[in-house]
């Protein structure tokens, strides 16, 4: 049963990512119809769903965004993210507008502890002050405040220093996404990828940060055997069953896609004791450098 839906509402944005995945979608493809939109929100019922994420592009640049969510709610939808870049909600009326709409959830992103690592990373200047602004107008309205970091080589060491900003800055959730090689990612590989092998400690540092605050942390595309000690905030054991309604397609099982498609398993990950609920890193990412790295954890 599909548990949550992933909308997205259209690529437009107002950042130029390094990172991002949707690599030249917002040149080619429009903003979603709402007729469209709206129909997948009425099947994702049908279908069970009782969470939906809008996200895109930047979700917050659709001209009915807010129509959207109220559709939402009238679904019934029970959890509604929405899952942006945070520069808009910078703007207190634009928090209040979406929270009074529906959206429960706000789930920006914040690439470094200072505005040189963010700004390189989003490609637009003054991105950090306004999606830090954003995150205390979240608060300030009373809302819940998830965040995303893509982990690079470009702020991997930075990431304990995040994470004790997002901790000042109130979230009460932050996850640290190992930096997926499609998209502008892709034509960026060479450069930006971090070796995981080397991002471990830095990774595990912050996530001690968020857990002495008591805060819920997670690692994604991260695999077990760069977790040990820390499996339990490995996200792909509570990501809910997600079906994606994407520009062109729609993938109904993203548990399914993203084991059998997007991620891999090397010679030697029979032999873990987390072969089973363990996915595997992104399958760029041993094109790129081999398996060496991926050393099974002994069974019990």
């Amino acid at each position: 049963m599909t548990e949550r839906i992933d909308l997205k509402v259209g690529f437009a944005c107002n950042n130029l990512c390094k990172f991002c995945v949707q690599g030249d979608k917002r040149e080619k493809l429009p903003a979603q119809t709402s007729a469209r939109l709206r129909q997948a929100l009425a099947e994702g019922r049908r279908c069970g769903a009782t969470g939906v994420v809008f996200t895109g592009g930047e979700p917050a640049l659709h001209p009915d965004i807010l129509g959207l969510v109220r559709r939402a709610r009238g679904l019934g939808y029970r959890d509604i993210q929405i899952q942006t870049n945070g520069r808009a909600l910078c703007y207190e009326k634009r928090v209040r507008d979406l929270a009074a709409a529906g959206v429960n959830e706000f789930g920006p992103s914040l690439h470094g502890s200072r505005a040189e690592i963010h700004d390189f990373l989003t490609g637009a200047p003054g991105s950090f002050v306004q999606t830090a602004a954003g995150m205390r107008q979240v608060k300030k309205a009373g809302a819940r405040l998830i965040t995303n970091t893509v982990v690079t080589k470009a702020n991997y060491r930075d990431l304990p220093e995040l994470a004790a900003l997002l901790v000042a800055l109130g979230a009460d959730q932050f996850q640290f996404a190992f930096m997926h090689m499609t998209g502008r990612a892709g034509e960026n590989r060479s450069w930006l990828t971090a070796r995981l092998a080397i991002a471990e400690p830095w990774i595990k540092r912050a996530l001690d940060v968020g857990r002495r605050a008591g805060r819920r942390v997670m690692t994604e595309a991260v695999p077990y055997c760069f977790m040990s000690g820390y499996e339990d905030f490995v996200a792909e054991r509570v990501i809910p069953a997600t079906k994606i309604y994407d520009a062109e397609t729609v993938i109904d099982d993203y548990t399914l896609a993203r084991r059998s498609e997007g991620k891999a398993k090397g010679p030697r990950c029979p032999e873990c004791r987390h072969h089973r609920s363990c996915e595997g890193p992104w399958r760029e990412y041993p094109e790129m450098f081999g398996w060496d790295e991926f050393v099974p954890v002994r069974r019990a």
